[in-house]
């Protein structure tokens, strides 16, 4: 687990499940809290490793976890890899949706249908 800014309100957690890095996010993604996140994308990025991010226990993300996750994706493609997203739900899904940026990630039910690749990601 990676701390966040401030524990209570964001944390990340990184594992590799099948070949994936999966990064599972938990509270407030935001500028006060987004360091952790980038760094852990960051670090994982410029390997060139297929990212798939859990966004299941993410209750809000501004514009800065927006750009973060948007920057990784480009850093990502350059070394090869890929930023997906899992578990996009409520106000997150809803920003994500607005901004239409779940239209740049492929976007999956959950890391389960992600990581199966027997659907691909939806529409």
């Amino acid at each position: 687990m990676v701390p966040g800014a401030d524990n209570e309100r964001f944390t990340v957690a990184v594992q590799t499940v099948d070949g994936a890095v999966v990064l599972e996010l938990a509270g407030e993604l935001d500028h006060d809290t987004a360091q952790p996140l980038r760094e852990a994308l960051d670090a994982a990025a410029c390997r060139g490793s297929r990212l798939l991010v859990d966004l299941t226990g993410l209750g809000f993300c501004d514009s800065t976890g927006l750009n973060v996750l948007l920057q990784s994706r480009l850093t990502a493609l350059e070394a090869g890899g890929s930023v997906e997203l899992a578990g996009l739900r409520g106000s997150v899904a809803r920003m994500f949706r607005i901004t239409g940026a779940d239209g740049v990630f492929p976007v999956y039910t959950d890391v389960a249908q992600a990581l199966s690749g027997a659907d691909g990601p939806p529409g």
